[in-house]
């Protein structure tokens, strides 16, 4: 765990001289940590809250082997589960809130608690939130629960009153930069680039960190540009580059360097050229946005926004 120091500490003391609250909800940007914080705190927890810094005392555990097998008898999480298709579904249904009953009717089998971790709570629909709702208003006996929420507002007002809310904030550039220290094959090119587009959310950089990323920067660079006459043609290149399923991690990744190149450039711009490229930017963070969700086919998206990119070269 890196970073977050305050809220291991405000965690941990919640355990010392004082009966800890039942329900935890953790909030902030998507990308920051949340869910590696439940998951440690977790294992300190279910390991007996070994003494020490932070939750590092347990990571040898059996308590974290366990876990990290899938099969703690104390432990469930709580996600959007697979279709007969094997399509991921959109929302965590109420039978897997419904299929945590069971864990419930028991006492701990190995530890001193029972842990249960909503990942993301955001992703709950109404019957199955309600259905948490009413674990969260009478909690079973030595039970603790995380619920990981991006956007708490859309959480019902009821689930939130229940817990007790640990804020988390953006990681410092260093720390984002120690947080890929970890990831394996990155050089020191990639990884300037990773810690500039992660905006202190490592997470965002880490989906990222097998895509050879400054390369797909240098490609931008040198579209960004290119003289108008030739700028279809790289553009058309480049698109092409990032189809099918095996480019899928450089095409994420150009969705999300093409929009902010194009609002880098804007800052340097003035009168029509400023509106040109703000005008080119709305479009394009537009269609990166919802590219992914609405299955959009990639050739056709990144061909037109590597066009907006193309036309930054025009005169400022």
């Amino acid at each position: 765990m890196i970073g977050h120091d305050d809220q291991v500490e405000a965690f941990k003391a919640a355990f010392v001289g004082q009966r800890p609250h039942h329900a935890w909800l953790l909030t902030g940007l998507q990308g920051l940590g949340k869910a590696l914080f439940a998951e440690t705190a977790a294992i300190w927890l279910l390991a007996g809250r070994p003494d020490g810094a932070g939750f590092e005392a347990a990571a040898d555990s059996s308590a974290a082997h366990l876990i990290a097998a899938g099969s703690h008898p104390d432990f469930r999480r709580l996600v959007r589960t697979e279709d007969p298709a094997g399509k991921l579904r959109s929302v965590i249904r109420v039978d897997e809130v419904r299929a945590l009953q069971p864990l419930f009717r028991q006492t701990p089998s190995i530890a001193d608690w029972r842990i249960v971790i909503v990942d993301s709570a955001d992703e709950m629909n109404t019957q199955s939130a309600n259905a948490l709702l009413k674990n969260l208003e009478e909690p079973p006996q030595q039970t603790l629960f995380f619920l990981i929420s991006h956007t708490p507002g859309r959480l019902l007002p009821t689930i939130r009153s229940r817990c007790r809310t640990l804020r988390f904030g953006r990681l410092t550039d260093a720390e984002v930069d120690a947080v890929l220290g970890a990831a394996p094959g990155l050089d020191d090119d990639d990884r300037a680039v990773l810690v500039r587009i992660a905006e202190g959310a490592p997470g965002r950089a880490l989906r990222f960190a097998e895509s050879g990323i400054a390369a797909l920067e240098e490609q931008l660079a040198e579209l960004a540009v290119t003289p108008p006459a030739a700028a279809p043609g790289r553009a058309m290149a480049l698109a092409r580059g990032l189809a099918g399923k095996a480019n899928t991690p450089r095409y994420e990744a150009f969705l999300e360097l093409a929009p902010a190149m194009i609002a880098r450039a804007a800052r340097d711009r003035q009168g029509a050229a400023l509106a040109r490229a703000i005008s080119d930017w709305e479009a394009a963070s537009k269609l990166a946005a919802s590219a992914i969700a609405l299955s959009l086919d990639p050739q056709s998206v990144a061909f037109d926004i590597a066009g907006k990119v193309a036309a930054l070269a025009d005169a400022h």
